[in-house]
C-alpha cells in the first residue's frame, strides 16, 4: 500500500447554518464545512449538532466513513441525523475523487482523510475532544483501524459490517451468495469467484485486493463496538466478527464489543428481502445502542451476540500465469484475428459459422462478466434451469463454436487443401477457442 503524506490541515470558514428540514421537526443542525485531506485536497462536508445548545457540556462527536464507492454524504445523511438526535456532533463528507475511485484506492490515504475531519472536530468549541472517534461502515471499516492507529486523536471505533478477510476474499464471498439467491447454480459461480477476480486482479483494475485487515486491528488499543446485521449478506459477517475479536484479544484490547443486530442487513437497515435489498429506512431507537456506548464504552454495556454456521470465503490466490493481462490479451486478439479472416473453405459452411460464433462468444462473454462485476453480482438478468439466460446462450455459443472447430478441423485433415495457411489458422483460433471457454465456465455444466 501506498504510504499516504500527511500534510498541515487548514479548515475553512464554515458555511451559515440552516435548520434539517427534512423532518420538519427542526432538531438537528446542519453546517457546511470544507476542510483540507491529504495532499493537500480540499473536501467538502456537513457538520451535523442538535438544535438545542450544548451547553457546558461539550458533545462527543463522530466522523463517519461510507463504503466502497463515491455515493457523497447524502448517502449516510440518515444516521447522521439519528446520532445528531442522540446529542453527538456528526461529521459527514464527500470522499475525495483526486487519488480515489474503484480502480484506485489507498485505504492510507482515506485514512489521513479521516483524521484530518476528525481534527475539524476536535477544534470546535462544543465538541468534547476525549470523546470523539471514527464510524465506518464497510470499505469504511478497513480505513477506521489504520487510522486509529496513527493518530491518539481517536478515541473510540464504531464498525458497521467490517470485514476481516482481504477485499478479494470478500468480494468473491459476495459474489456467491448473490448468484446463490438469484437462484443461480452450475459454472458461473465459480467463474465469478475464482478466473474473474483473478483476472481482474491481474489486470490491476481491484486495487487493494489483498489488503489484510487483522494486523491493523491487533494494534487497536481505543474501545471498539463492532457491529453486524444478522442478515448481512456483503462483509462474510461470522468469520469477520470472530477474525476482528481475535485480533483484538490477541493485541490485549480488552476495550472491545461485538454486537449483532437482528432483523437488519449490511449497513444496519431494515430490510425487505433478507438482508440482499439496502432500503434506506432505519430501524426504530436506530443510534440508541451506540449513543448508550459512546458515554460507556466498558465491556458488556451492550449484548453481545454471534453467528451461525456461514460457507467460508474462497481463498483466492495470486493470477495464474495464463491469467495475467498480456496473456489474455494477446490470446484474445490472436483468436479474434484468426477468426475475423472468414477463409472460403470449399464445400464447408462449418468455416464461416466459426468465423461468426467465436468473435461472437468471446465478446458476449467478457461483456456480460463485465457487467456482473459492475453491478457486483446482484443483476443477472432472467434465470432459468438455474442458469441466467444469457449465460445459457454464451453456453449454447460456446458449444457451437467448438462443434464447428471439430469441423473444420476433420474436413482439413481429410481433404488436405491447397492453400491452408488461412484455414489453418481458422482452426489453431477455434483450438485455442477450447481452453478459453473451459478455463471461464462457458463448457463446464
Amino acid at each position: 500500500m501506498v504510504t499516504a503524506v500527511l500534510v498541515a490541515l487548514a479548515v475553512t470558514a464554515p458555511a451559515p447554518a440552516h435548520a434539517d428540514t427534512t423532518t420538519g421537526t427542526g432538531d438537528v443542525i446542519a453546517t457546511a464545512v470544507d476542510f483540507t485531506g491529504a495532499g493537500g485536497v480540499t473536501l467538502h462536508g456537513t457538520v451535523l449538532t442538535p438544535a438545542t445548545p450544548a451547553g457546558p457540556a461539550r458533545r462527543p462527536a463522530i466522523v463517519m466513513l461510507e463504503g466502497a464507492g463515491n455515493r457523497g454524504r447524502d448517502y449516510l445523511m440518515p444516521e447522521a441525523r439519528a446520532y445528531a438526535r442522540h446529542g453527538i456532533t456528526t461529521l459527514v463528507y464527500d470522499k475525495r475523487t483526486d487519488g480515489y475511485s474503484m480502480l484506485d484506492r489507498d485505504y492510507g490515504l482515506l485514512a489521513d482523510d479521516a483524521l484530518a475531519g476528525l481534527r475539524m472536530l476536535r477544534s470546535r468549541p462544543d465538541v468534547d475532544p476525549e470523546r470523539a472517534g471514527l464510524w465506518g461502515l464497510s470499505e469504511g471499516a478497513f480505513v477506521a483501524p489504520i487510522a486509529a492507529n496513527r493518530s491518539d486523536d481517536v478515541k473510540f471505533l464504531i464498525t458497521v459490517g467490517a470485514v476481516g478477510v482481504t477485499p478479494a476474499e470478500q468480494t468473491a464471498w459476495a459474489y456467491g451468495t448473490y448468484l446463490r439467491h438469484a437462484g443461480v447454480g452450475g459454472s458461473l459461480p465459480d467463474t465469478m469467484r475464482g478466473v474473474t477476480v483473478r483476472t481482474a486482479i491481474g489486470a490491476g483494475i481491484f486495487s487493494e485486493s489483498g489488503f489484510d485487515p487483522v494486523p491493523h486491528w491487533e494494534r487497536v488499543r481505543q474501545p471498539v463496538l463492532a457491529q453486524w446485521g444478522r442478515l448481512d449478506r456483503d462483509a462474510v459477517p461470522g468469520e469477520s466478527s470472530r477474525l476482528i475479536r481475535g485480533a483484538l484479544e490477541r493485541g490485549g484490547n480488552t476495550r472491545h464489543t461485538v454486537r449483532i443486530v437482528d432483523g437488519v442487513n449490511h449497513n444496519l437497515h431494515r430490510t425487505a428481502d433478507d438482508g440482499f435489498d439496502r432500503l434506506p429506512g432505519l430501524p426504530a431507537g436506530y443510534g440508541d445502542v451506540e449513543a448508550r456506548w459512546i458515554a460507556d464504552p466498558a465491556p458488556g454495556t451492550v449484548p453481545a451476540g454471534d453467528f451461525g454456521a456461514e460457507p467460508a470465503a474462497p481463498a483466492i490466490g495470486d493470477p495464474a500465469w495464463y491469467e495475467s493481462p498480456v496473456i489474455l490479451l494477446v490470446a484474445l486478439l490472436a483468436m479474434v484475428a484468426a477468426l475475423i479472416i472468414r477463409p472460403r473453405v470449399r464445400g464447408l459452411r462449418a468455416a464461416r459459422w466459426l468465423a461468426v460464433l467465436g468473435p461472437v462468444t468471446v465478446a458476449g462473454t467478457l461483456l456480460y462478466l463485465l457487467a456482473l462485476l459492475a453491478t457486483a453480482a446482484k443483476v443477472t438478468g432472467p434465470v432459468l434451469l438455474g442458469r441466467p439466460v444469457v449465460w445459457l446462450v454464451l453456453q449454447a455459443l460456446a458449444c457451437a463454436t467448438v462443434a464447428a472447430t471439430v469441423a473444420v478441423g476433420y474436413h482439413l485433415l481429410r481433404h488436405r487443401p491447397a492453400q491452408r495457411i488461412r484455414p489453418g489458422l481458422l482452426l489453431a483460433a477455434g483450438l485455442l477457442f477450447i481452453p478459453w471457454a473451459v478455463q471461464w465456465g462457458l463448457l463446464i455444466p
